[in-house]
């Protein structure tokens, strides 16, 4: 696994739930792709996850992946909730079903072939990929939103 894949993955949406969009960068070397995509009604989280997802599955091969996002959702749930979430059969720690499982088993399954360094990014900060990726997930929502 020695393809080094650099990831930033950010979410938007106007009204929580509302129209969303989700972006994404992936650098490989000196290589870049830019990749985003539209919900007509979603939430902020889902298309956190979402980005996230999509971007992991464009990987055609196992990759060292750096994946940096703004959203605490997706670090903390990827980095400490999930393990309990299974354990508990995709219930929380107050016995309530997991919100967005479907995009949770989504992303277990997109992180699976990869080792991957999650990195949370403040957003907004002037981090260049967040930043990136939040334009990408913001023109999503602009360009649907323009096409009615």
């Amino acid at each position: 696994m020695s393809r080094k894949v650099e990831i930033w993955t950010d979410g938007a949406c106007k009204g929580n739930p509302g129209p969303g969009g989700w972006g994404a960068l992936l650098k490989f070397g000196e290589s870049e792709k830019e990749i985003f995509g539209f919900e007509a009604s979603t939430t902020n989280n889902r298309m956190e996850l979402t980005a996230a997802i999509e971007a992991l599955n464009l990987l055609a091969r196992p990759c060292n992946v750096v994946l940096s996002t703004d959203s605490v959702y997706v670090r903390d749930g990827i980095m400490k909730w999930l393990p309990g979430w299974r354990k508990r059969g995709w219930k929380t720690a107050g016995k309530k079903d997991v919100k967005n499982r479907d995009l949770w088993e989504g992303l277990l399954a997109a992180t699976a072939p990869h080792d991957i360094e999650w990195r949370w990014v403040k957003g907004h900060a002037g981090d260049p990929g967040n930043e990136r990726a939040d334009a990408l997930a913001n023109r999503a929502v602009a360009e649907r939103r323009s096409e009615r």
